[in-house]
């Protein structure tokens, strides 16, 4: 049935498929018998996603970042006009007395050679020792002159030279000693100024200026203020995209200040502008968006026109999409059962099946023939919503179920083959498959480790976080980088397929208690709600029955602790155990542990008849009960097996001691034994031991654990030879595992405590 059910589900491409399909080789030469003009909603669709994803930004200048460089750019400037004000006035002569560029060089040169200078002046007589090795050179911040610049130096001490000695002729000591108590003036401002550059220049400004900076003009350096502002809101205005290469920067700049600038200042313009301009372009998203939206729409349908009698394919040439288009609108295609395909596509079905099959034989024995029909039909939940157009597939929901109900290992096989083979028989898109797989792999991974609903649909969120990013990096892998441009079209996407994998999480968690009742299921979190002590029908055990709780708590701390020493199911057998003696409450006083010290009911019926009859009936009662609460029949079944068929000794005994009185009376054991079954498998049989064992485990006070432990083995050893374990899976050597838990449980509750002395909880 699962192999017919899904292959015809899944198998809807091989029905009508296409012999000459894309890629294929025509067989003949095919030529149209009419004239036609047909749309090709492929490569319409394939165009109009390409012109979605491949559309450039809208790149708009972002005002933040255009106030940062220029106020950046005016700080520098401002730092520049603090040190030319401690060098000005400049020139400090008028330029008839001494020229500009004499002005400047007195004022750079030290204080050596300025003497030596002044001193060679005064004396007419000497002509000045105007050499390589004597002039010295100055120490700027590119270091030591070069020859040229040597050459240049030699001169202009030459020219002060000359016009120093022609004004000492021309005027009097007295207007000549004025004039070198104005240049030493400007000197030590000058140098004053020059200190001020690594002293008021935060340090990575220093670097812009260098001792040219003194020598222009006031001219020249607003010249240069101006321009360098105007070039940066020009280039600001223009914009600079993000990633644009520092060398292309750089030739820009140098462009710009070519033309804006002074000669002279040019250098450090460029330094400046290069070091403070960076990207201040920002995506307009609104705009993007917009004309994203714009291209993918003024992409006409992709229309493919022929005219009676042309070729469509000629033989041997492959089909293209545009030639298949023509093909399938002439029935020329020759569309029909692919019966090789739909045959090999079922093998493949075969196999899949078969793989489940043996998943859940090797993690899930237990499983039941219903167990299998539900996998069978959530795996068709997805193909049947991929046939109804529905866009998405369910593959959380059936994760999550499938993990939940039967285990990670069965959840994560149904729906890793489910998703391998969907594309091969269905039209689906890739992408989205691949996001609803990873969800549902991550569902049916974890869904079988919850044990509340709270921790499922928590498991939920993950889930649909889990389909958005996959969905997202494979939309980048597979579109390209392009598609980050217009992330935000991609977002929306990407939140589409986060919402489907929480909405799918959520149908799952509405749908897992109907399942559960309706398939008789038995999950962690079920088991985990009906243990919980505030349910009906245990608050009912604890209130009319309180012995009975207080010995089924103890059955199952032993019960528990051996079935994980077992590797059993251990929630399982805490759920089977909470229930096992639920039908004592049709008759607590019939039972010694509720009877608290007083009459004895079975003294007062003196019939051991009757006291076995009240015994047994508990079973039938617990089952009734528990049918009547809709419990589980898993948990059911632990009622009447945990008693199997034992022997209710205590009155069968009293029985044969009133037969040897009266011969007349007749004992037949079957009337004291419980009607079964045995346990059917190694949790009931656990919670059958457990039960054995509690009471005499209570009456031990002072017992040792070698003589704690004969005791169990005798009654596990009792138990084993009344044949009450032989469908339960229990071996020899888990009776002897079993003992051992059982004596170490038995230990932890009943250690010793300090002897208080006397008078340590008198009033005071």
């Amino acid at each position: 049935m699962a192999i017919i059910s899904l292959t015809g589900v899944m198998g809807v491409r091989f029905y009508n498929q296409p012999k000459l399909a894309v890629g294929r080789e025509a067989p003949e030469t095919i030529l149209a018998p009419t004239d036609a003009e047909l749309t090709d909603m492929k490569t319409t669709e394939e165009r109009r996603k390409e012109a979605l994803y491949g559309v450039v930004p809208v790149l708009v200048p972002n005002p933040l970042v255009n106030e940062e460089i220029n106020q950046r750019i005016e700080t520098v400037l401002a730092q520049g006009d603090v040190v030319r004000d401690l060098a000005r006035p400049f020139p400090f002569l008028d330029s008839g007395t001494l020229s500009t560029d004499v002005q400047s060089y007195l004022r750079r040169i030290p204080e050596w050679q300025w003497n030596e200078l002044l001193a060679q002046v005064e004396q007419t007589t000497v002509q000045p020792q105007l050499n390589l090795s004597t002039s010295g050179s100055l120490s700027t911040d590119s270091g030591k002159f070069s020859s040229t610049q040597q050459e240049g130096t030699d001169q202009l001490r030459w020219k002060a030279f000359a016009q120093l000695r022609g004004y000492g002729k021309r005027a009097s000591p007295q207007e000549f000693a004025a004039l070198v108590t104005d240049i030493d003036d400007a000197r030590k401002r000058y140098a004053k100024a020059y200190t001020a550059f690594s002293k008021q220049l935060p340090s990575d400004q220093t670097s812009f200026y260098n001792q040219s900076l003194l020598d222009w003009s006031d001219q020249t350096w607003e010249q240069t203020q101006v321009g360098i502002l105007q070039v940066a809101m020009e280039m600001l205005s223009q914009g600079i995209a993000p990633g644009l290469p520092t060398e292309i920067l750089q030739q820009a700049v140098n462009i710009q200040v070519k033309t804006a600038l002074p000669t002279e200042s040019q250098d450090f313009a460029a330094k400046l502008l290069t070091t403070a301009l960076r990207t201040n372009l920002i995506e307009d998203r609104d705009s993007t968006r917009t004309r994203a939206e714009l291209a993918a729409q003024s992409v006409d349908p992709v229309v493919v026109t022929i005219s009676q009698g042309d070729v469509i394919v000629r033989q041997g040439e492959k089909i293209t999409q545009r030639e298949f288009v023509m093909l399938d609108h002439f029935d020329k295609s020759e569309r029909g059962i692919n019966w090789k395909g739909l045959l090999a596509f079922a093998a493949l079905v075969s196999g899949a099946v078969v793989v489940v099959l043996f998943v859940g034989r090797r993690f899930r024995p237990s499983l039941r023939h219903r167990d299998y029909l539900l996998l069978l039909l959530l795996t068709l939940s997805t193909p049947l919503l991929v046939l109804l157009k529905v866009p998405s597939t369910g593959l959380p929901a059936v994760g999550l179920l499938a993990g939940s109900f039967y285990g990670s290992a069965v959840g994560v096989t149904v729906v890793g083959l489910l998703s391998a083979m969907i594309p091969i028989g269905l039209e689906i898109e890739m992408i989205p498959l691949l996001a609803s797989a990873a969800g549902g792999l991550l569902g049916s991974l974890l869904a079988g480790q919850l044990r509340s609903r709270e921790e499922l649909a928590l498991l939920g969120g993950a889930v649909g976080l889990a389909q958005g990013t996959v969905y997202l990096l494979l939309t980048l892998t597979v579109v390209g980088t392009t598609a980050s441009s217009i992330w935000f079209i991609l977002l929306r996407q990407v939140v589409l397929q986060v919402l489907e994998g929480l909405a799918w999480s959520v149908v799952a968690l509405g749908l897992s208690p109907y399942l559960e009742h309706v398939f008789d299921l038995i999950t962690p979190i079920r088991l985990a709600e009906l243990a919980n002590p505030n349910r009906p029908l245990l608050k009912r055990l604890a209130t009319e029955a309180p012995g009975t709780f207080q010995h089924t708590m103890f059955v199952a701390t032993l019960a528990e602790a051996a079935a994980q020493a077992l590797g059993c199911n251990v929630e399982l057998v805490r759920t089977g155990t909470l229930y096992h003696d639920i039908g004592k409450m049709h008759d607590p006083l019939g039972f010694i542990e509720n009877q608290m010290g007083g009459p004895n009911k079975h003294d007062e019926i003196n019939d051991p008849w009757e006291s076995a009859r009240i015994i047994k009936k508990h079973v039938s009662e617990g089952l009734a009960m528990a049918r009547r609460c809709r419990l589980p029949k898993a948990i059911q079944a632990f009622i009447p097996e945990h008693q199997g068929k034992m022997l209710i000794a205590y009155f069968y005994y009293q029985a044969q001691q009133r037969a040897k009185e009266d011969s007349a009376i007749a004992v037949k054991e079957e009337d004291f034994r419980y009607d079964g079954p045995s346990p059917q498998s190694k949790e009931t049989g656990i919670v059958m031991l457990a039960d054995s064992c509690e009471a005499a485990l209570r009456s031990l006070k002072d017992a040792t654990h070698e003589e704690a432990l004969q005791m169990v083995n005798k009654i596990l050893r009792a138990r084993w030879q009344d044949n009450q374990l032989v469908d339960s899976g229990l071996s020899r050597e888990d009776m002897a595992k079993i003992a051992e838990v059982f004596v170490r449980v038995w230990e932890q509750v009943n250690h010793k405590r300090i002897a208080y002395p006397k008078g340590v909880f008198s009033a005071r």
